[in-house]
């Protein structure tokens, strides 16, 4: 008995010896041992890539619409969430990689994204990627000139005046219509103005239009001009939506700049184009871009140009499709420091229109309202 007494006591003993070695070596957390921090293994994010979007980015827009908003997709191996720092101190966290964030800096400037990917040890890896972004400096959304065009017959007299001739004294291009007022060529009916071009003998030419302005009638510095029309069509037309600084007669073409909203020939039916002519390019511009609707003369599309100290953005139907912003502006480059007034006509052939339509007998611009923001 005292032998086996010995034995009880040695493997007693053991026990003891073996719980307090266990007891070292880990927590106990009711029957459960649960492994310390330290004594995890780390799991670290691998093979982190951003990609960003920005929003109406395209080769007329290669730094987005103005809006300022870019989407960012964040992928990793072993990730379990991701924070993305924009350049505000404040981390946004997302779980699958995705965020949002719109910029409200005004003007064209350089941003640095962050992301970072975490683990689900808490362990993090991080990367970056540099973009160009345009935010447009202002949102122009008072209306401070409209014609809606809402009441029949001749147009506003207080709004417009006219081109009349052919432009012969050095504000043609060698065109062949004969520029008129007359009801014939001008007329509101049924709430749309219609600019009407026609193969007609009258003052020595071969065809009559008309060239509406409001010159001297109201002209602006900086805005939104958006005008909703449908084009003519045949070869030879010409319609154009255009302005012109109200400083012509001082310092002439091009030192006055001239904007075109959108310009369209029958030749090449269904391109718009939009320019600037500046002394620094004017005639047959390097300024302009241009875009393909094959409705233009069977839909009416609002056509739009928006004017800042900073650039010129033209859409169609709200989408950005030429921008022109000088790296340097000057005289030569950027004439767009004096008001500029509003011209709507349909020319005939000249240097632009070409060859014209032997089939063509008449068509006509039709257009809903002219607005002007700012």
């Amino acid at each position: 008995m005292f032998r086996y007494l010995k034995i009880y006591k040695v493997l007693l003993c053991t026990g003891i010896f073996l719980t307090v070695l266990l007891s070292c070596g880990e927590n106990t957390v009711g029957n459960e041992s649960v492994i310390t921090h330290e004594e995890q293994e780390k799991i670290i994010p691998s093979n982190l890539s951003l990609s960003i979007s920005i929003i109406g980015e395209d080769t007329n827009a290669p730094n987005g619409d103005g809006t300022g908003v870019i989407t960012c997709v964040a992928t990793a191996n072993n990730a379990v969430k991701y924070g993305f720092r924009f350049g505000t101190g404040t981390e946004v966290v997302s779980s699958n990689g995705l965020a949002t964030h719109a910029y409200t800096q005004k003007g064209t400037n350089m941003f640095l994204i962050y992301v970072y990917a975490y683990s689900s040890t808490g362990d993090a890896i991080n990367t970056s990627k540099q973009i160009k972004l345009f935010v447009a400096q202002d949102s122009f959304n008072a209306l401070v000139f409209s014609d809606e065009f809402d009441t029949d017959g001749s147009p506003d007299v207080s709004k417009w005046n006219y081109d009349i001739g052919t432009g012969s004294n050095g504000w043609g291009n060698e065109e062949s219509q004969y520029y008129t007022k007359r009801k014939e060529n001008v007329i509101i009916k049924e709430g749309i103005l219609k600019i009407t071009a026609k193969r007609e003998a009258y003052e020595g030419a071969e065809f009559t239009s008309s060239r509406m302005k409001t010159q001297d009638k109201f002209d602006f510095t900086h805005g939104r001009v958006e005008i909703r029309a449908k084009l003519p069509k045949g070869g030879g037309t010409w319609p154009a939506l255009w302005m012109l600084g109200n400083n012509i007669p001082t310092v002439g073409w091009p030192a006055c700049g001239e904007i075109d909203i959108m310009e369209h020939v029958g030749n090449n039916q269904g391109t718009i184009q939009s320019a600037l002519h500046t002394p620094s390019s004017f005639g047959n511009t390097k300024n302009h871009g241009s875009k393909y609707l094959a409705d233009v003369s069977t839909e009416f599309h609002v056509y739009a140009v928006t004017w800042t100290s900073d650039e010129m953005v033209f859409r169609v139907d709200d989408v950005v499709y030429y921008r022109y912003h000088p790296s340097t502006k000057n005289s030569d480059t950027w004439p767009y420091t004096n008001n500029q007034f509003i011209i709507l006509n349909v020319a005939m052939g000249g240097s632009f229109g070409g060859v014209i339509d032997k089939e063509f007998s008449k068509s006509s611009m039709e257009i809903d309202y002219v607005r002007v923001y700012q």
